[in-house]
């Protein structure tokens, strides 16, 4: 399976029962039905402008609420949605409409279905940036909130041709997701994106093509200041150098990758074992290195002491493997993350729901800029939200906030 962008995958499709969807005003999926249920769709022409938002909005978070329990219910409000919003052409709620009906298709595997949608959606922001407005506006949409939702469906769009193995395609979409970026300095955003062309390239055994990706994604990562995405860059170029035989570079990043999620093993357990992975690897190979260089030197004095400042060496790396082998077993043990949130999440998410900025956030509770960027990419990340707002919807649904 492919890793494909975090920040800009589609949120896909759960089995199981699902807990009851609830939006901002605590309203859940039955009771929103309701405020809908006599608007049927030879009554839209009776609706005010004020009635119709309010109608609309409702089939939007309906779209939402059921993404999760009920498809074909989801697909459904996607689709009213679309159609009510195009009565008065309201560019952002249409595409919000097809985005939700392509989600849905992406789920279920059906690409192709899924990019006509996206790209749909796409026309839209086109339409918008040259200068269209809705029946109710005299004035265009700001440049860069559409050059936001056009990078996320430029996003979506590539990580659908990479499930679909047409890598080049793939990598077009990407690109253009990544001008968007350098644009507006989004720097965080460039280093999640070349990281993830880097994985797929070296997923595809393209390893000189993912060097380049990895190191640009190292760049932004620096430039942002981000220090889980500096330790992905690290471990995306330790796992280059271990596939290219080149021990010592390796090692040196997986290091570095690895000095970051031991800190944090319990939100990234997973990077955490690649890293452990990754360090076995090595180790097994520098013993089969060790064992040549002692065999092959036993006759010479010099290579006898070699050998045993190797042998000392390998002894240390012996008790580093069996220390790695536990951690991994703990691991391993261990359950996905679960969704609770930590005391100091618990502290963030009310500063969130309220509107905070990340500054304002990190100076009310006297942590740096960076951390609380990090915390909320990890919420984002927990609750497979796509932005603050969702994750605050989400968190009420599930009645943590």
């Amino acid at each position: 399976m492919k890793r494909l962008l975090i920040l800009l995958a589609v949120i896909g499709l759960t089995a199981g029962k699902a807990n009851a969807y609830f939006d901002h005003r605590g309203h859940n999926v039955d009771s929103l039905e309701r405020v809908v249920a006599p608007w049927t769709e030879d009554r839209w022409a009776d609706a005010s402008e004020k009635q119709s938002e309010e109608i609309v909005y409702a089939y939007w978070s309906l779209m939402l609420g059921y993404r999760n329990i009920n498809a074909e219910r989801s697909m459904f409000f996607a689709r009213k949605c679309y159609k009510l919003a195009t009565r008065w052409n309201w560019l952002v709620k249409m595409a919000d409409g097809l985005n939700g009906i392509a989600i849905i298709h992406y789920g279920r595997g059906q690409y192709d279905s899924s990019l006509f949608y996206y790209n749909q959606a796409l026309e839209l922001t086109e339409r918008m940036l040259r200068g269209e407005t809705s029946f109710t506006m005299d004035k265009p949409y700001p440049e860069m909130d559409i050059d936001d939702t056009r990078s996320l469906l430029y996003g979506a769009i590539g990580n659908t041709y990479n499930l679909m193995d047409s890598i080049p395609k793939a990598m077009e979409y990407y690109k253009k997701a990544g001008e968007i970026f350098t644009k507006y300095g989004w720097n965080e955003s460039n280093a999640i994106l070349w990281y993830n062309m880097g994985e797929t390239w070296f997923e595809e055994g393209e390893l000189e093509k993912a060097l380049p990706c990895y190191e640009t994604s190292l760049e932004y990562a620096q430039a942002s200041g981000d220090s889980l995405q500096i330790s992905s860059a690290y471990k995306g170029l330790g796992s280059y150098y271990l596939a290219k035989g080149k021990i010592g570079k390796a090692m040196k990043y997986i290091e570095e990758a690895d000095s970051y999620y031991s800190l944090h093993q319990d939100q990234e357990f997973v990077a955490r074992i690649e890293t452990l992975g990754l360090t076995n690897k090595i180790l097994q190979r520098q013993k089969k290195t060790w064992r040549l260089v002692a065999l092959g030197g036993a006759i010479i004095i010099g290579l006898i002491l070699a050998l045993g400042l190797i042998l000392r060496r390998n002894r240390k790396l012996s008790l580093e493997k069996a220390g790695a082998d536990i951690v991994i077993e703990e691991a391993l043990e261990e359950k996905p993350l679960d969704q609770e949130l930590t005391d100091r999440e618990m502290e963030i998410v009310p500063l969130l729901a309220a509107g905070l900025t990340s500054q304002q956030i990190a100076d009310k509770v006297c942590l740096s800029l960076a951390t609380i960027k990090w915390y909320r990419k990890r919420l984002l990340e927990k609750f497979q939200a796509s932005n603050s707002a969702e994750l605050v919807s989400i968190l009420k649904e599930k009645g943590l906030l």
